[in-house]
């Protein structure tokens, strides 16, 4: 058995029910597997935010919620001194309470920034998903509990028709900058990438409903979608870095053809279609 969480960026609606609840469990109370998180300073469940856009009235918010990621090879258990980091036969990832004192190393090692300093307790400390309370009988972490959305589901990895695996295997697998490559026991999904939008007009400032936008990769890639109700449109999850022939096409007007490159999330342009002569 391989304990595991997955956590899907697209279900999450930045409740911080995780984050209370983690602080709820841990804050004040010491385990056999962590000694007490602070109160203030420490986000065992770190709830990452960003604005994504370039033009008031087009931004959204991606949020991402990330604990210690469990690494099968983790960067934190190479760097401590006498086994003060160690991975149980579930997979779990733990820094012992007493072994890892005064090894600052250990914090700095981390990739995500996953692990805290207690500069009272002089300790490294980091999520533990809640494997005390798993081994006492608990279902499950107090994250994953306390998420409304479920946006964060545990499960045994190991068992191809756990809740969890089918999660995973019918979504889409988005690791963490600084861990790519690496196999890990926290799974992200739909982490996005790079979004694309315009609105689109026709004369007389009407907007134009179902205009057809098509987005044309420099790598070969086709996107379609159609403008909405206010004339909007948006293409997400695009690949990074690259350049986009745009084309946009309604019947009795002319085509309009433009160009953005997705080095960040933009907002294209406002245009106008001409009716054809």
């Amino acid at each position: 058995m391989r304990y595991g969480i997955a956590i899907d960026s697209a279900r999450c609606m930045a409740c911080y029910n995780c984050f209370i609840a983690c602080k709820d469990e841990h804050c004040g109370y010491a385990s056999k597997l962590s000694a007490p998180q602070p109160h203030m300073g420490h986000f065992w469940m770190n709830i990452i935010e960003w604005e994504r856009g370039d033009k008031p009235g087009n931004v959204r918010v991606a949020t991402i919620p990330t604990p210690c990621s469990h690494c099968q090879d983790p960067a934190c258990m190479k760097v401590a001194k006498d086994g003060a980091v160690y991975k149980t036969e579930t997979g779990v990832v733990i820094i012992d309470p007493v072994k890892a004192k005064g090894q600052k190393q250990i914090v700095d090692s981390c990739p995500i920034g996953a692990i805290f300093w207690n500069e009272e307790e002089q300790l490294p400390q980091k999520c533990t998903m809640c494997l005390e309370l798993l081994d006492e009988g608990y279902k499950l972490p107090r994250c994953v509990e306390s998420c409304p959305n479920q946006a964060l589901i545990f499960g045994d990895l190991d068992d191809p028709n756990s809740e969890i695996s089918k999660k995973i295997a019918a979504g889409k697998v988005t690791q963490l900058k600084g861990l790519e490559g690496q196999e890990t026991n926290v799974v992200h999904l739909n982490i996005p990438g790079i979004f694309l939008s315009g609105t689109v007009y026709l004369p007389d400032d009407e907007v134009a409903i179902g205009a057809k936008v098509t987005l044309k990769c420099e790598d070969g890639r086709v996107y379609e979608t159609e403008t909405n109700w206010a004339g909007d449109w948006i293409v997400d999850d695009l690949p990074k870095d690259l350049k986009f022939d745009i084309a946009i096409e309604m019947g009795g007007y002319e085509t309009v053809n433009l160009s953005a490159a997705t080095d960040k999330d933009h907002f294209v342009d406002e245009v106008t279609l001409r009716p054809i002569n």
